[in-house]
């Protein structure tokens, strides 16, 4: 019988869910947290007790310089995820439980994951966010307000087209949807307008979730309150029978856009299990959208913590890609060191293992997903980062296994390789982890970060760029919809912007089932969005949606309120 770690049966250990342990943590008052990390109280706006918004003026550049950035990213996850935020917050408590300055920057939780597949997004065990509950439900409202805000640009925009009818004036094509933050199949098409002529103008749109919205990229990229007007303004609704673009600034309504989020741009600071600041805000999927917490939080805990820890969605093929491409280049920072996060159930899975067996022992199926792991390292590498691989620790998990694991990293990758036990143990868990991060950025720092292409290449280089050395693909097409948006991005003079592919995150591939090596697989690209204002193309690969669906039997079956409380969420 294989050696099970004796620390390793979570589940009998603690006896409790993740919202137990975090109704049961005693939190300190947001404004204990603010005065210990050297926050003036004077910035901060108060959501209640435990919560609160922070000013852009908290942000102090000069500082920034001088401290050191972490990114969290992971191999290719199974369905249930990987637990990169556990990590994430794990490491930011194994760092202050070492005697250094940590802060966390993570992303807000979408309500489409928390009741639909993988439940709540704050960590889990004694490795979370808190308050839990408000944090994965409606918390600081900013959610309401990304999707209010573009909704409103969608009312106002049918409103226009109506009310300017008489004067000549049409769309040629539409290009703006709506959004809401569930997942709802039966809205990814639809038709407006029916009824009589007073109900408006018929025409074919659609839902996106709020996560993949336009608008939320604007507000993760936004430096100000003028740069987020100025980004809206940009916002392409799109074009007249002339072939004119149609933006949001030519109905004179980016203010009042502005206006709906000033209260969202402000990051979110809350805590951690532990007390550790953590400030949360923005929620793009990386599949969809960038997959990054919103500049400004980044930004405030670079200014705060000696060490800033921030992840990215996804895979390392897609939230990794994503957050230097795109986020570094924008915001003019990079890490010193990249965390990689390995289970060894996605190491099953990817190494052919059937997916019900996966927690089941199995050396050779470890072994056999490595190709994963090596294809992520070496991308990795590719954009010149020091990498530590952060294997997180789940129930069962054998000793053999995880050496394996921790020989193929130290011998065959020459990475740094440390266990993270933060989901049982909390900080003193993450301490291994923490220590290899900060020796990795003391002796090997990433290099200056090497952008995987330049801005002055069109997009279809910057396309090919990711998809041949990232994702490994063969041959790449385009739709003859996609074709007539490359144009139209030429026509624009938006060949500068970064790419931001949206593809699946179960493979390197455009195929979710598709778990072993791809090389040399065919790239779709059927669709190409324009976020002018975002600042951003995304290509879109494949049958990607960009409106998820409930699974079979979603999370909120199990979620419920007794006695007062919340129970269900994970």
């Amino acid at each position: 019988m294989q050696e099970i770690y004796s620390y390793n049966n979570i589940n009998a250990m603690t006896q409790k869910s993740d919202i137990e342990i975090a109704q049961s943590t005693t939190m300190v008052p947001i404004s204990s947290v603010a005065r210990e990390m050297g926050l003036d109280e004077e910035l901060l706006e108060p959501y209640g007790k435990y919560i609160a918004k922070v000013s852009p003026d908290a942000i102090d550049e000069e500082r920034m310089r001088s401290h050191h950035l972490v990114l969290v990213t992971a191999i290719s996850p199974t369905k249930a995820g990987i637990g990169k935020t556990t990590v994430s917050v794990g490491l930011a408590l194994g760092l202050n439980a070492i005697g250094k300055k940590a802060v966390v920057a993570l992303r807000e939780p979408s309500l489409g994951p928390c009741f639909g597949l993988k439940g709540g997004a704050c960590g889990g065990g004694y490795a979370q966010v808190l308050p839990m509950e408000k944090i994965n439900l409606h918390f600081t409202g900013d959610f309401d307000a990304i999707t209010s805000a573009n909704n409103m640009i969608a009312v106002l925009l049918d409103n226009y087209i109506y009310q300017h009818a008489a004067d000549g004036f049409r769309l040629k094509t539409v290009l703006w949807r709506r959004v809401m933050d569930v997942n709802d199949r039966n809205l990814r098409q639809i038709i407006t307008g029916l009824g009589p002529d007073s109900n408006g103008i018929i025409g074919e749109s659609g839902f996106d979730i709020t996560p993949a919205s336009e608008i939320m990229a604007i507000l993760c990229f936004a430096t100000s309150v003028d740069d987020l007007k100025r980004r809206i303004g940009n916002i392409l609704l799109g074009f007249d029978y002339s072939d004119n673009p149609f933006y949001v600034r030519d109905m004179h309504v980016e203010g009042a856009i502005t206006a709906l989020l000033l209260d969202a741009i402000k990051p979110n600071l809350v805590q951690t299990t532990e007390g550790t600041p953590a400030f949360v805000h923005g929620g793009p999927f990386a599949n969809i959208a960038h997959g990054c917490n919103s500049i400004m939080a980044t930004k405030l805990a670079l200014t705060y913590g000696d060490y800033a820890v921030t992840e990215a969605g996804f895979g390392a093929d897609l939230g990794a890609e994503k957050f230097y491409d795109i986020k570094c280049r924008k915001a003019g920072f990079a890490p010193d060191v990249t965390v990689v996060v390995v289970t060894l159930q996605a190491l099953k899975m990817h190494g052919g293992v059937p997916y019900e067996k996966i927690k089941e022992p199995n050396v050779a199926g470890v072994a056999n997903g490595f190709w994963n792991l090596d294809r992520h390292v070496a991308n990795i590498r590719h954009f010149g980062q020091s990498i530590v691989v952060a294997f997180n620790l789940y129930a069962g998990d054998t000793a053999e296994e995880i050496e394996e694991v921790r020989r193929h990293c130290e011998e065959d990758l020459h990475v740094a390789f440390a266990v993270n036990e933060a989901f049982m143990k909390g900080g003193a868990g993450a301490e291994a982890l923490a220590r290899k991060v900060v020796e990795t950025i003391n002796k090997r720092p990433s290099e200056p970060l090497h952008m995987l292409y330049d801005d002055d290449k069109n997009v279809e280089q910057k396309i090919e760029a990711v998809a041949r050395n990232i994702y490994g693909a063969g041959t790449i097409s385009y739709s003859r919809k996609a074709r007539r948006q490359l144009l139209r991005i030429q026509q624009l003079g938006l060949e500068h912007l970064p790419v931001c592919i949206a593809k699946t995150q179960y493979s390197f591939s455009t195929d979710p089932k598709a778990y072993g090596p791809t090389d040399g697989f065919h790239l779709d690209i059927a669709d190409i969005v324009i976020n002018s204002g975002a600042g951003m193309i995304v290509p879109i690969a494949g049958n990607i949606l960009r409106m998820p669906g409930l699974p079979n039997v979603p999370q909120a079956v199990n979620i419920d309120v007794v006695d007062g409380r919340i129970v269900g969420l994970s």
